[in-house]
């Protein structure tokens, strides 16, 4: 395995953005790669305990940032931070984390993320922290990070946050460095989504797709030839009408009126064909 030394960066080396912030740290420490200038930086933040909507948000929306100059920025956290890192080493984005502590191998938060750091390293992202390397996260650190998180990025999509999650930190400080903040809209009757219609209230700007963080970054789009509707028997032209929003395995079954054996036959001939995606027993179209 490829060794990634620590190094420090005076101010005058920091990214530009973050000396533009209020208390710029004195100093930074990193492993890997810095983010390059022509990459536009979109920090992803969210709940620790995400649903299923929540992973499949971060997967939509950074699947359609695939190619673009555009590098993700999160914490490394549990919950929305890991999905949002997994989903650019999917695409091949660059991904920065920015842990609440130090960043040699024997502090890294949370210690189950320790692959995960080393797989952000060996695709060309970075570990970036104002901390001492062997410095151990504390509750204080992790709101002091968020300013760095905040401060780097040209814009921050928040994917979830409850009416008191730490979230809400981050998106009050972008609000403050006069970045752009961007909010999922979820459902009214999910506690995961009441922090988030707070700051769509107070003119976040609400994002249903990967265009709109693209407009919101300038980044121009190629908006592509719509491809030909795909051929659906019967039984699948219901299923995808079924799935107007996503729907558990069993609840789909019950309203496609066929038995368990065509229903689930079905559905297993429809995912191979890339018509419809499941996770954690939930399905949703992709047509």
């Amino acid at each position: 395995m490829v060794s990634f030394p620590i190094l420090s960066l005076t101010p005058q080396n920091f990214p530009p953005l973050l000396l533009e912030i209020p208390q710029p740290p004195s100093s930074l420490q990193y492993r890997g790669a810095l983010p390059a200038t022509d990459v536009k930086l979109l920090s992803v933040v969210g709940s620790r305990k995400y649903t299923s909507y929540g992973k499949q948000v971060v997967d939509h929306l950074l699947d359609g940032l695939k190619g673009y100059p555009v590098g993700i920025v999160s914490g490394l956290a549990l919950g929305i931070d890991s999905l949002a890192h997994e989903a650019a080493l999917r695409n091949h984005l660059y991904t920065l984390a920015i842990p609440g502590g130090g960043i040699d191998d024997c502090v890294i938060y949370p210690a189950a993320h320790r692959p995960l750091a080393g797989r952000i390293l060996e695709a060309g992202g970075g570990l970036l922290s104002e901390y001492e390397p062997t410095f151990k996260a504390t509750r204080w650190s992790f709101i002091e990070r968020n300013r760095l998180v905040a401060g780097i990025s040209h814009a921050t999509l928040i994917v979830e946050a409850g009416e008191k999650s730490g979230t809400l930190t981050t998106a009050r400080m972008v609000a403050d460095y006069n970045r752009e903040l961007l909010v999922v809209p979820g459902s009214i009757f999910s506690k995961n989504h009441i922090g988030v219609h707070q700051f769509l209230k107070l003119g976040a700007t609400p994002v249903t797709g990967a265009i709109d963080i693209l407009t919101a970054l300038g980044i121009e789009t190629e908006i592509p030839p719509p491809s030909p509707p795909p051929q659906l028997s019967l039984d699948e032209a219901r299923i995808i009408t079924l799935l107007d929003e996503p729907r558990h395995r069993d609840e789909l079954i019950r309203l496609s009126e066929l038995s368990v054996m065509e229903a689930s036959s079905l559905l297993m001939l429809m995912e191979l064909r890339g018509l419809i995606i499941q996770e954690m027993h939930m399905y949703r179209s992709n047509v």
